[in-house]
């Protein structure tokens, strides 16, 4: 039987996240703090193995999830933003924005990685955290396509490729 490359669409309906962002628009202009149910999503590109599958779907779901569990309930900051300035304290965390001063309890903000809290930095960052996650690499997926929603017929999607050479 031929190797056959297949495309695993994983899109449950618990593998999402609620959270509150604004969106930074230049130097001077933002978005109100308000909140969104973002979705994620997943097409997965592998070859079908000599026993039927292409990957354990599960160990995918299962990543996805605990990404989706540590955004959940949290207002989201960009830490990579060239427009604020952010200081930590033991309790608090205060973003600066164009002499702004927005105060958050620790607990309630999670400090992200990016430039911007939207959906196509999102589904950049959940890339990043799986192709950071050797479990992620060790599965026999060629190239993931993630897509991230901020409501109805809103999706950013990022694609990451198995570097050449490189075999799961």
């Amino acid at each position: 039987m031929t190797p056959t490359t297949t495309r695993i669409e994983i899109a449950k309906e618990d593998m999402h996240f609620s959270a509150a962002h604004f969106t930074i628009f230049s130097a001077s202009e933002r978005e109100n703090l308000h909140g969104h149910n973002f979705f994620v999503a997943a097409d997965a590109v592998g070859r079908i193995g000599e026993d039927g599958l292409c990957f354990d779907y599960n160990a995918l779901k299962s990543r996805l999830r605990t990404l989706c569990e540590a955004l959940d309930e949290i207002v989201l900051l960009p830490a990579d933003s060239p427009y604020l300035t952010v200081a930590e304290g033991d309790d608090d965390i205060i973003v600066t924005f164009a002499g702004e001063r927005l105060s958050f309890l620790r607990r309630d903000v999670k400090l992200l990685p990016l430039r911007n809290v939207t959906v196509e930095e999102l589904a950049r960052y959940f890339i990043d955290e799986l192709a950071a996650d050797c479990g992620f690499l060790d599965l026999p997926i060629d190239s993931l396509q993630l897509r991230v929603s901020s409501g109805p017929g809103q999706w950013a999607e990022v694609t990451w490729e198995r570097p050449q050479g490189e075999a799961a």
